[in-house]
């Protein structure tokens, strides 16, 4: 199982609803720019290309709660 930093599994869930990297930003009042090295970080370790990817991932490792899709 991949191992997130504590502030990566906030970032996959909220891709997992749907926000885009402006809304992750201010909703974890961190900038943009932080939340695309979290997301980049994110598809490395999941081995993701993608979002979908990446979402994909985090349910099959248990990193993302049930239900959220």
């Amino acid at each position: 199982m991949p191992t997130l930093t504590p502030r990566e599994p906030e970032v996959l869930q909220l891709l997992a609803r749907g926000l885009q990297n402006v809304e992750i930003a201010n909703r974890l009042v961190i900038s943009p720019k932080t939340v695309g090295t979290h997301i980049a970080h994110i598809y490395e370790k999941l081995g993701a290309r993608s979002r979908v990817e990446a979402l994909t991932a985090g349910q099959q490792h248990e990193l993302l709660p049930a239900g959220l899709e």
